[in-house]
């Protein structure tokens, strides 16, 4: 393997993919050292070995096992986080290490996006965020996230042209979309829909044509244009289906975020243009929703991809964890606790609720922020040229007092407790029309980009292995099996308890006859 740095092992990553897509057109616990087992073989094998900066830790165990480990500084001497070691240099003095949540694990190294918790700097490639909404569009800034650089005037066209052309749908599939239940979750629909994608595109399909398929940077950046072009059609097709309308074919003359809302808009109007701040307001969103670092979904999707699964399935393993109210299900959460509060004179008892642990106060605080989210400040100004055109949405008033008040409270001060992207995304996709459901899918559609320019770099990554976790294990010890007439009868178990619908509940009160034997 080649000797380069952890830092400069990727240098060439995603700038590589610019020509092809053009012209495709484009706690702790003590183990035995050395211990090893068939399913630890990967572990064992070689890393790579770094010239950049390091030092070195000694680590010495009442035991009396010592071992020197390397210390690889350079992450720290460029500010972009702490020093690192590998985890499994932790073995040579038979430790292992616990970090559950992975509050304090380095998976991977990426040269995707960055984030300073403390003082709320958020980097896509190096630009600030905030440059991005102010000057780019979505479209540049999903080159920009895919291909490692900003795009040159041809380029940009090409790009654009491409996605735009990949944004229809197979028959099959829209009629397979037309078979959901009229009060389908549109999130449930979409995962369901990108899964079923796999099944057209056979030829991305490492288990059908080869795990080497996914070096022919044809084949990859092929998904890529797939996916980032259909994703919108999807999403439309399913808010539509949940309202009763025919689906809407895409205006491919049309933008990204304008043809997403044309096809949730058009009637049947012979012509039909969205408002173009509406467009450019949801535009801004999709980038400050594009990538964020290692979260929950994009880790869901490095780990699904780590195996060499089909970008299809991958993505919908990702789009998975949006459904969870820990991630893409946050700002619901905030218009409901805004609902809850119900009037701005509320506000001050809400506050020592929430002080008091009473109350939870939500869109606020972040794992990674400890800091203003950068994302919040565009946000902010963006919810109120929403309003401006469509009306003040009414529970902005109260979120505005609850952000002052928490902002000036000492207690939210201390624990640096600011708001986040979240507060304020909710307030403006209500007040533009979407229903609540849809809310994580349109957290999903721009960051999907971030997702595949993850994948990207995973199948680039020398290092990356499939993906496998360990675990301390806490269960019995080895025990024989008893015979079912010697088991203890009123032992617990996990399952005993279900709920039943009214009808089971009449059902099961008559006589029921298992067997007609």
């Amino acid at each position: 393997m080649e000797e380069t740095s952890s830092f400069r092992r990727i240098e060439g990553i995603g700038s590589h993919l610019q020509p092809d897509l053009l012209q495709n057109c484009l706690d702790i616990e003590g183990i035995a050292v050395n211990e090893t087992s068939a399913d630890d073989s990967e572990e064992t094998q070689p890393k790579a070995k770094k010239k950049g900066a390091t030092s070195s830790v000694t680590l010495t165990r009442p035991n009396g096992k010592t071992a020197t480990i390397e210390v690889d500084e350079e992450s720290q001497q460029r500010g972009f986080g702490p020093a690192t070691i590998h985890a499994t240099d932790l073995s040579k003095v038979g430790l292992r290490a616990y970090d559950p949540g992975y509050l304090n694990t380095a998976s991977a190294t990426s040269k995707i996006t960055f984030i300073d918790g403390d003082k709320g700097t958020l980097l896509y490639r190096g630009y600030p965020i905030e440059e991005l909404a102010e000057k780019s569009n979505f479209l540049e800034v999903a080159f920009l996230l895919i291909n490692g650089e900003l795009p040159t005037k041809h380029q940009l066209s090409q790009w654009e042209s491409k996605v735009m052309t990949h944004t229809y749908l197979h028959e099959n599939l829209i009629h397979l979309m037309q078979t959901f239940r009229y009060d389908a979750h549109p999130l449930g629909m979409l995962i369901s829909t990108i899964a079923a994608l796999s099944t057209f595109y056979p030829e991305a399909n490492a288990a059908l044509s080869g795990q080497h398929i996914f070096k022919d940077p044809q084949i990859r950046n092929k998904q890529v244009f797939r996916i980032i072009g259909k994703l919108p059609t999807i999403a439309a097709c399913a808010y539509r289906h949940r309202i009763g309308r025919p689906y809407n074919q895409p205006a491919t003359q049309l933008g990204y975020t304008e043809n997403f809302l044309y096809m949730m808009d058009k009637l049947s109007e012979a012509k039909y243009t969205p408002n173009p701040k509406l467009a450019r307001a949801l535009d801004i969103l999709f980038i400050l929703h594009a990538d964020h670092e290692m979260n929950c979904s994009t880790a869901a999707m490095r780990h699904i991809a780590s195996s060499l699964a089909d970008p299809y399935t991958a993505v919908a393993g990702a789009a998975g964890a949006l459904f969870g109210p820990l991630h893409g299900g946050a700002n619901e959460a905030v218009l409901r606790m805004l609902e809850e509060i119900g009037t701005v004179d509320k506000v001050p008892k809400f506050i020592e609720d929430v002080k008091n642990r009473k109350k939870k106060l939500m869109g606020f605080g972040h794992r990674v922020y400890r800091n203003y989210d950068p994302r919040a400040k565009i946000i902010r100004k963006v919810a109120y040229e929403v309003f401006d055109l469509l009306g003040t949405e009414p529970l902005i008033e109260i979120a505005m007092a609850l952000e002052s008040a928490a902002l000036k409270d000492e207690y939210f001060i201390k624990r640096k407790l600011y708001p986040n992207v979240d507060f304020f995304t909710g307030l403006i996709y209500k007040s533009m029309g979407f229903p609540t459901d849809m809310f994580p899918v349109l957290f999903c559609i721009p960051r999907a980009v971030g997702w595949l320019a993850h994948w990207l770099e995973l199948l680039d990554d020398p290092e990356n292995k499939i993906v496998r976790p360990r675990q301390i294990y806490v269960g019995p010890a080895q025990r024989n099996y008893t015979p079912i007439d010697q088991r203890s009868t009123d032992a617990p178990f996990g399952t005993d308890k279900v709920y039943s619908s009214v009808s089971s509940k009449r059902r099961n009160v008559g006589e029921i006859t298992l067997s007609n034997l």
